[in-house]
């Protein structure tokens, strides 16, 4: 990480999403690893939910935090496969305003060093819309751990250089 100790750290609010037919709070493991990193990392839970693999549903909890003042980014995890149920792309379609291309880009070239060529069954992806974050991350307790330790711990953290997301979500809402 390209950390610029002199700067202060901005803390952000993160809601954790899990996208599942299965799981629940009791066993949602890579949930769990995610509020654990964030909080870890000097950020606070402002929510946590488990909709199951409904794009509508899910586009609805998206949809609630997105128009909440109190969470400035959003991480799901899970539905991010090509079976039938995976749908979490394409509920981030259903809300997005732009997409972020390069999460995904970056994510599968990492995921390519642990997974293989599996990883071209990943549909990782990130979006913005109305000044709040949304990051897609499959549901493997290794998927949210490379996606947190390799992509999201530096680029949610207010002193990485040469750029982040924190510092723009001041003007994601720019016209």
């Amino acid at each position: 990480m390209a950390i610029d100790e002199s700067l202060t750290f901005k803390p952000i609010n993160i809601a954790i999403l899990t996208v599942s037919d299965t799981r629940t709070i009791e066993d949602d493991t890579s949930g769990n690893i995610l509020i654990d990193r964030l909080t870890g990392a000097g950020h606070s839970l402002a929510e946590r939910a488990i909709v199951t693999d409904d794009a509508v549903l899910v586009a609805q909890q998206l949809t609630q935090w997105i128009d909440s003042d109190t969470v400035d980014a959003i991480i799901t995890t899970g539905g991010t496969g090509l079976t039938g149920r995976d749908v979490t792309p394409e509920a981030l379609d259903m809300v997005k305003e732009k997409d972020i291309p390069g999460f995904g880009e970056v994510f599968r070239y990492l995921s390519l060093k642990t997974i293989g060529t599996s990883t071209v069954q990943s549909r990782a992806c990130a979006v913005v819309t109305r000044g709040t974050y949304i990051f897609a991350l499959p549901g493997s307790n290794g998927a949210v751990k490379d996606g947190w330790d390799s992509i999201l711990a530096e680029q949610l953290d207010s002193r990485n250089r040469p750029c982040n997301f924190v510092d723009l979500i001041p003007r994601l809402r720019e016209v």
